[in-house]
């Protein structure tokens, strides 16, 4: 069955095809004879009611250097044009990402949009996931740093994070007597608007931060990150590495506990992220680790996404 699909997403020849899932959902598309275009967030538009994107025909191919070719632009009414929209650009969440949510918004009735964009905007990874509290470690969310100081004097060390952040980026560990916590609050503070997420540190995430992938509610396989030496931070982004795992029991329910909701808002490829028994976040808007997930498990999680986008189509 043929579908034409719009994949939103960052440059095109940017991306590192070795580890990167929108690639390998494009390469699926393209093995089952999707019709493929790429384009950027910033090239969408809204014209007399109707939401149009300036796109590029694109091929993809597994080679690294030579991974892509793209066509004649031209301009594709979203709503009418396409079966299914892609919405897969990396943070930042800023105005110019939640301005793109609203614009995708729009085609509710005419085409999926995966994930649909309404709930990406409305549950952030970092904010999302505070609707599961019982299943986190001790979080506060703040800008006052009476409140952080109060936070790491009943938890000890702590980890302090951008609440918009990704990929790893801007993630501190301060033990329970590192004097540069003021600092580190006001430069937080000048940098950003918005409050930041702090949370007691985990000492059991040099074992790992296991990514678990869901696709429409189903668990599709994780893969667990290892900090590379000397660092907290676990992301592959941030130069952590990827290794095979079985989800235990604790994960499993947690992931139970998750579905129905994710199941209502449509988000249909999520990757939430678990340390020692414990949900610190919910990535909705361009989740990873489908490529590692398959290579360790012989699994093929974009198929697996297709078909659920194909279920969701009626199809």
């Amino acid at each position: 069955m043929s579908l034409t699909v719009a994949v939103q997403m960052d440059p095109i020849e940017r991306i590192n095809i070795a580890g990167d899932s929108s690639f390998a959902l494009m390469l699926k598309a393209q093995e089952r004879g999707y019709t493929l275009y790429h384009y950027l967030a910033d090239q969408l538009s809204w014209r007399d009611g109707r939401v149009i994107a300036h796109v590029r025909p694109v091929s993809v191919r597994n080679v690294a250097g030579d991974h892509y070719t793209l066509g004649e632009a031209r301009n594709l009414d979203l709503g009418s044009d396409v079966d299914v929209v892609l919405m897969r650009q990396d943070p930042p969440f800023d105005i110019g990402y939640i301005t793109a949510t609203h614009l995708l918004e729009m085609l509710d009735g005419e085409t999926l949009v995966v994930n649909n964009p309404r709930e990406v905007r409305n549950a952030p990874e970092k904010l999302f996931v505070t609707q599961f509290s019982d299943l986190m470690p001790p979080t506060l969310i703040t800008r006052r740093l009476e409140e952080v100081l109060a936070f790491r004097r009943r938890y000890g060390a702590i980890v302090v994070k951008p609440l918009h952040g990704n990929a790893g980026a801007a993630v501190f560990k301060l033990g329970e007597d590192d004097g540069n916590l003021p600092a580190l609050v006001e430069l937080f503070s000048n940098v950003w608007r918005e409050p930041f997420m702090v949370q007691r540190f985990l000492p059991k995430v040099s074992d790992g931060d296991k990514r678990i992938v869901l696709v429409d509610g189903e668990i599709a396989g994780a893969i667990n990150r290892l900090p590379k030496a000397g660092e907290i931070r676990s992301n592959l982004a941030a130069g952590g590495n990827a290794a095979k795992t079985q989800l235990t029991a604790r994960e499993e329910e947690i992931c139970a506990r998750l579905a129905p909701e994710l199941k209502r808002r449509g988000l249909l490829f999520v990757g939430i992220d678990v340390i020692d028994g414990y949900l610190t976040e919910i990535n909705v808007t361009s989740p990873t680790g489908i490529v590692a997930i398959d290579r360790f498990n012989g699994t093929d999680t974009a198929g697996m996404i297709w078909d659920a986008i194909l279920r969701r189509l009626g199809r």
